[in-house]
């Protein structure tokens, strides 16, 4: 079953009235959600909600739709969006769906944002299909191989808390305008340290390390705007609080419109 697109209307204030207009000419931002939506997971329930502050805070129509992995084929057609977010909750239901949606981002120069999950899996495409390392695999549904990139960290962050350093001049120190946030996590799997500097070699590049020192977010150069990280920013949403990354995304978003 596909999920339907849901739209967060635009707020207006009474100063920005005389603007009404020139908002409605504006089509809406079009978002995919790359993932299995479970209303009970609680990063699915705040992603609507962060959308929402942000539909409000730029005064734009956003739309969003969630794309369940096993319907992303290889004909599904993803031009129509303007940018994607692969959504916390893996494993996937299909691994070469989610794969393939971010291949899509990365390729076509789509903003792009993973979180948790789609940390775990933007690394994964990058490392398959850039690097060439087609025997590449998580470790939480491939234990036994001996390229697991995705391994069990060291202390599990389940609905942890923790301080992650960005780095000067990054996107996402831009996001936050600011060089250390406090964010939550519900993550049991990170970059295998075997792989992290080779992983981290070339166009990917770390941009959040954590009080320990363990990555945490990366970026993509030459790409307007490819943001991984292993926290939620979306959980800030649900204390009413507009998440910055996801203000970032959006903005960016609205700039690759047609």
């Amino acid at each position: 079953m596909r999920y339907p697109v849901r739209e967060r209307p635009i707020i207006l204030s009474a100063n920005s009235q005389q603007r009404r207009d020139t908002h409605m000419e504006r089509r809406a931002i079009r978002i995919a959600l790359i993932g299995d939506h479970d209303p009970q997971v609680t990063a699915h329930q705040a992603i609507p909600v962060a959308l929402g502050l942000v539909a409000e805070q730029l005064e734009r129509a956003v739309q969003f739709e969630w794309l369940p992995t096993e319907q992303i084929l290889a004909d599904t057609p993803l031009h129509a969006f303007d940018g994607f977010w692969c959504v916390p909750a893996s494993p996937y239901k299909s691994e070469a769906g989610a794969l393939r949606a971010i291949r899509f981002a990365r390729e076509q120069q789509r903003p792009f944002l993973g979180t948790c999950g789609g940390f775990q899996h933007a690394v994964l495409e990058y490392s398959r299909n850039v690097l060439g390392w087609a025997d590449a695999a998580h470790g939480e549904t491939s234990p036994e191989s001996e390229r697991a990139l995705l391994t069990p960290l060291t202390c599990s962050l389940v609905e942890a808390v923790d301080s992650i350093h960005l780095a000067p001049g990054s996107l996402i120190a831009e996001a936050y305008e600011t060089s250390e946030v406090l964010e939550g996590y519900r993550c049991r799997y990170g970059v295998n340290p075997q792989f992290e500097h080779e992983l981290l070699s070339d166009r990917l590049h770390a941009v959040g390390h954590d009080s320990a020192g363990d990555l945490r977010a990366v970026e993509l150069k030459d790409h307007p705007f490819f943001v991984a990280t292993l926290f939620q920013p979306e959980r800030t949403a649900l204390k009413g609080q507009t998440p910055p990354l996801v203000l970032a995304f959006v903005e960016a978003c609205a700039g690759k419109q047609c």
